[in-house]
């Protein structure tokens, strides 16, 4: 379990978040809110995961924008 400021967080919910984070791209920020947890908390599990390889936040984000750029492409597929 993590514990800041009094509160404590599950070790399953822990892991659900950074799960959803990694497999589902959902930014720290909306995870945070959805957990009444502050970002940083979040970002410090992240650090605690990091083994020389890309970090599971930059693993997010480059599926976020990998997403993004084939709705970008399929959308101008369609229009030309």
């Amino acid at each position: 379990m993590s514990k800041k400021k009094g509160f404590i967080v599950r070790a399953e919910v822990r892991q659900q978040i950074l799960d959803r984070l990694k497999n589902e791209g959902i930014p720290v920020v909306k995870l945070a809110e959805e957990h009444g947890i502050h970002p940083s908390t979040i970002y410090n599990w992240l650090g605690g995961q990091a083994t020389g390889a890309a970090s599971t936040l930059e693993m997010a984000k480059l599926r976020r924008e990998n997403q993004l750029l084939k709705e970008i492409i399929g959308h101008l597929a369609l229009t030309s």
